[in-house]
């Protein structure tokens, strides 16, 4: 049976906003906006943390180690406590892409610099990860020369955005995270663990439950209303999306935000194929490409927009593997949302 861990606090959205505000776009939010936030830094934080997200991944399994309350402050002391050559290699790369690039990256270090093999074998490591940009894989080889120096800097960014920006929004948010927390605990007692995680998720399913011993689950306003997984061996860290859906007002001033959604992703022909292919059979994001003759990276845009709008369902099976299927569930709400909110003028 997968036993079920929870974890509270703030320390996951300090690390998630920043990575939502680098990634603004993946997760429904206007790139301007997100830019007008990573303004209020000085030009040297904001350098450092573009160069750093250009690859990281948020540590999921390094912050459900953290002590309570799991705030701000106490995700910033822990990573003081850490020394500054271990800062970026624990705090950005995720247990797996770690695990294979250690000999690589401990050479680079040593070395103090790094060539297109290096890249190119570095690139391999990320098969099962998000991987990152050209530029991105540059960052993380760079950085890597200097591991001291980077470390130090990391950290003086971090401490100078939780000052300029996420003080005032970890006092925001906390309230909605304690309390949609306390609600996700209620509906665990009613579901079975798979059933929680598909809950929780909207939409995602692992392939082979039996070989999950634990999931911890960790409340993120900022990773709604996606999902953010880690996983190490048996264990499972998933992030999952609190923040309120804003409902459309009573007087047609507001569309339902789910509504805004998922019309926007639907209004194109490529997203519309693609959930024609994806009612037939689960398709991977290579198989989809395949069949749309499209390159995989325009495909897994396409999935993500559609993802944004809750209209498929993603099954993670051995080796990290997606697969996508249509989510008939949630076309049948968007169709009596839209029902809902056109009756109020009928």
């Amino acid at each position: 049976m997968t036993s079920i861990r929870w974890v509270s606090g703030t320390a996951c959205d300090f690390l998630m906003s920043l990575f939502v505000l680098h990634h603004a776009a993946d997760f429904g939010l206007r790139p301007a906006w997100a830019a007008g936030v990573r303004q209020r830094l000085s030009a040297s934080s904001r350098e450092i943390l573009e160069k750093v997200f250009a690859f990281s991944t948020v540590p999921l399994s390094w912050i459900i180690t953290l002590p309570l309350p799991a705030d701000g402050q106490t995700l910033l002391w822990a990573i003081k406590e850490l020394q500054p050559e271990q800062r970026l290699p624990v705090l950005t790369l995720s247990p797996k892409v770690r695990a294979e690039a250690h000999p690589l990256l401990e050479n680079v270090a040593r070395r103090g610099t790094w060539d297109t093999a290096d890249r190119e074998q570095l690139l391999a490591c990320f098969k099962q990860s998000r991987i990152p940009s050209p530029s991105g894989l540059d960052h993380l080889l760079n950085l890597w020369t200097d591991l001291t120096g980077y470390g130090q800097r990391y950290l003086e960014a971090l401490q100078e955005y939780y000052l300029v920006y996420f003080l005032d929004e970890e006092a925001r948010i906390r309230p909605t995270i304690e309390k949609e927390l306390a609600a996700a605990q209620t509906l665990a007692g009613k579901l079975l663990p798979d059933q929680l995680i598909e809950r929780l998720s909207h939409g995602v399913r692992f392939e082979d439950m039996s070989a999950i011993s634990s999931v911890t689950f960790l409340p993120s306003w900022w990773v709604t209303p996606l999902v953010f997984l880690e996983r190490s061996g048996q264990e499972v860290a998933i992030a999952f999306g609190v923040r309120p859906q804003v409902p459309g007002g009573a007087d047609g001033s507001e569309a339902p935000e789910n509504l805004v959604a998922a019309f926007k992703s639907l209004g194109d022909p490529t997203r519309l194929r693609i959930l024609y292919y994806l009612s037939s059979a689960p398709l991977s994001p290579s198989e989809l490409a395949r069949r749309l003759r499209l390159r995989p990276p325009t495909v897994t845009h396409h999935l993500n927009a559609l993802r944004l709008a809750g209209l498929v369902q993603v099954t993670v099976g051995e080796g990290f593997e997606r697969r996508y299927k249509v989510r008939p569930d949630a076309l049948q709400e968007i169709y009596k949302s839209l029902q809902d909110y056109l009756n109020i003028h009928g």
